[in-house]
């Protein structure tokens, strides 16, 4: 990966704003509208037109960007875009694993140091918790090289019907939800069958070993992605139902 920019406000704004590209524009990196980025971001759409603009107009430009048919990252931009993710990640995951920081802040602590890290501190991070592939959310981490593995998986809300899934990923920006996820044991590999999907798309359902189904608001299934598995009953029963 190239090596990283001292970090000024102004570049970890750019590396903001690449991230959010990546992210929303997905593996098949799609065009992102001013109106995602902004609500990503949480800036006026007049700042993300602005910041596009200069990003689109540098002598190296991170992103190919035209007005009403919005932006994607350059071959540029991507890579740096997987250069903060996997440090971002990579960090996460030491906090998590090593340091022992609760699931719900490890998101927000490596917000703060992704932009600041040196290639070698990257490098013994990785070895140390010898070189993982997903961060504690289920996310892939990008390779050194900049590549980053697909998986099939889909949100929760997504759902049409009732099944059995695995938990493949849990969006981590947050951490009121995730505390409520991981307290019921809502997270990367738990097994979780759903019961029910009421009119007002709350979700049913029960995670393997529960002895009680959870009421999940349509807000909280959205930031679970899941897989299919083949059906099986991995509850125990006993009639309470619980809300999220």
């Amino acid at each position: 990966m190239p090596g990283r920019r001292r970090g000024s406000e102004h570049s970890e704004s750019v590396d903001n704003y690449l991230k959010a590209i990546f992210s929303i524009g997905g593996p098949e990196a799609s065009r992102v509208t001013s109106t995602a980025l902004a609500d990503r971001l949480n800036v006026a759409p007049a700042s993300v037109t602005n910041m596009l603009q200069k990003l689109a107009a540098a002598a190296e430009p991170m992103i190919e960007y035209e007005r009403h048919r919005g932006v994607r990252l350059s071959d540029s931009g991507r890579k740096r875009a997987l250069e903060v993710v996997r440090h971002h990640r990579l960090i996460e995951t030491f906090l998590y694993e090593v340091l022992d920081y609760p699931i719900e802040e490890v998101h927000a602590e490596a917000e703060r140091l992704e932009h600041f890290i040196s290639e070698r501190f990257e490098e013994r991070i990785a070895a140390k918790l010898g070189h993982p592939r997903i961060d504690p959310h289920g996310h892939q981490i990008p390779t050194l090289d900049g590549r980053v593995q697909t998986r099939d998986s889909v949100r929760l809300t997504k759902v049409g019907g009732t099944g059995t899934f695995v938990v493949d990923s849990v969006d981590d920006r947050d951490a009121a939800t995730l505390r409520t996820l991981e307290a019921h044991g809502i997270k990367t590999g738990a097994v979780l069958r759903v019961e029910a999907r009421s009119s007002s798309n709350s979700f049913c359902l029960c995670v393997s070993g529960s002895f009680a189904s959870i009421n999940l608001p349509a807000e909280m299934a959205d930031d679970i992605w899941i897989l299919p598995v083949e059906d099986s009953a991995p509850c125990k029963e006993d009639g309470v139902t619980q809300s999220a």
